[in-house]
């Protein structure tokens, strides 16, 4: 990959590489620095990766980062504190946002992620199965499965949207 390439990969990715991590992680600084720890991981490693491919070693570089970023947190413990400090609320629709952002929390780490890529940023099964070192059959069950619950969640007498 040559300067070019990777200038024309960071005009292109950065914005939805961002969008995926800040979704997740309701955290931008947080977001911001696992986005720059991506690139430049990108730019050491420019040799070995295809252009081509970039769109994939980026995001998958970018989720590892954000996995183990919420790991340490865990860790940490800090998570309660966070959520309570922070959060945007919109007054117009504050009750819907916190009944969807309740679903997608009750959801593990990977069912998310795959969530998010896939119903927000929209990107296609393979690419989700580079994303996260899966391959395309187990994609479409933790999402079918992820889906479940959230509906399960979504329809439930206390919810009913």
């Amino acid at each position: 990959m040559t300067e070019f390439e990777y200038n024309e990969c960071v005009n292109n990715h950065a914005d939805g590489l961002f969008r995926f991590i800040v979704k997740n992680l309701r955290h931008e600084e947080d977001a911001r620095d696992i986005v720059q720890t991506s690139f430049e991981k990108l730019w050491r490693n420019r040799d070995q990766v295809e252009t081509a491919k970039s769109k994939a070693y980026l995001f998958t570089v970018g989720y590892n980062q954000m996995i183990d970023h919420i790991r340490k947190n865990k860790r940490v413990q800090l998570k309660e504190e966070f959520e309570e400090q922070t959060g945007i609320q919109y007054q117009q629709h504050s009750g819907l946002k916190k009944t969807l952002m309740e679903a997608l929390n009750r959801l593990n780490e990977t069912q998310k992620s795959l969530v998010m890529l896939k119903d927000y940023e929209g990107y296609s099964y393979e690419e989700i199965g580079q994303i996260m070192n899966l391959n395309e059959s187990q994609v479409k069950v933790y999402l079918h499965r992820a889906r479940l619950t959230l509906k399960n969640y979504l329809v439930s007498a206390d919810n009913v949207l």
